[in-house]
């Protein structure tokens, strides 16, 4: 077996994990209250944004901090939206740790994708 064809089997098992489909199962239903996904989509690209200001030097811009808190405090009032954003946390985790596997393998530290 190839290398790709071990990676496309890790991919198929990685959508069999219990993870991933309670973050897939949270997310259809917080996405389906539309002003819930926009507010969802905001919170990420803000929290994007400011990751990579951060992992620029930069400082994060004030308004923007503000901003995603306040976005933040109205999902943690929703029980769907905070239960996909665990879930989706939680997914995410199980990914990092995937790649500290494999960067271990390969000889490259991964610490910075622990959570």
């Amino acid at each position: 077996m190839n290398i790709y064809d071990q990676a496309h089997a890790l991919a198929r098992a990685l959508k069999e994990t219990d993870e991933y489909r309670e973050y897939q199962r949270l997310k259809d239903v917080a996405m389906e209250n539309e002003t819930q996904k926009a507010l969802i989509e905001e919170y990420k690209r803000l929290q994007f944004q400011l990751q990579v200001s951060m992992a620029s030097g930069n400082s994060p811009d004030p308004a923007e901090m503000e901003r995603l808190q306040k976005i933040a405090g109205v999902l943690q009032l929703s029980p769907d939206a905070s239960n996909y954003i665990l879930a989706e946390y939680r997914f995410q985790k199980l990914l990092a740790d995937v790649y500290k596997i494999l960067g271990d393998a390969a000889g490259i530290d991964m610490d910075m994708l622990r959570g």
